[in-house]
């Protein structure tokens, strides 16, 4: 039984016109909502994730969900590596600007210790400056 209808379907697989694309389809609009800002797909952020779904009668809120917790502790995660590798950046600049610093002073003393013109040379100097 399962032969002949193997065989049925490659058989309407050849003669069918259609191709099959076995590629993941893009999600609807996300390319408008990356050239908006806004996230790529509508759960990401915004007030439909980061707020609560309810709130009490009296006005308290409902607890945070699961999702929103772990939503918080993903971004104050991400919060503290931004920090880190910006305090790490400053630093690297700091190291830098004083490396230059100092190759520029290495370079003004080696030319303090060059030979210095004397004589004639020195009177030439002097009156073309």
């Amino acid at each position: 039984m399962a032969a002949p209808v193997r065989t049925l379907c490659r058989s309407v697989l050849r003669l069918s016109s259609r191709q099959f694309s076995t590629t993941c389809g893009v999600q609807g609009g996300e390319k408008w909502r990356k050239e908006q800002g806004v996230a790529r797909s509508g759960t990401e952020y915004g007030p439909l994730t980061d707020l609560p779904d309810w709130s009490f009668a009296d006005g308290r809120l409902a607890p945070p969900m699961k999702g929103q917790l772990r939503r918080k502790q993903q971004q104050e995660v991400l919060a503290r590596r931004i920090v880190m590798l910006n305090d790490e950046m400053d630093r690297g600049m700091e190291a830098w600007s004083k490396k230059k610093e100092e190759a520029k002073k290495m370079e003004e003393h080696k030319k303090s210790l060059l030979l210095k013109p004397k004589g004639k040379l020195l009177m030439k100097k002097k009156s073309q400056s």
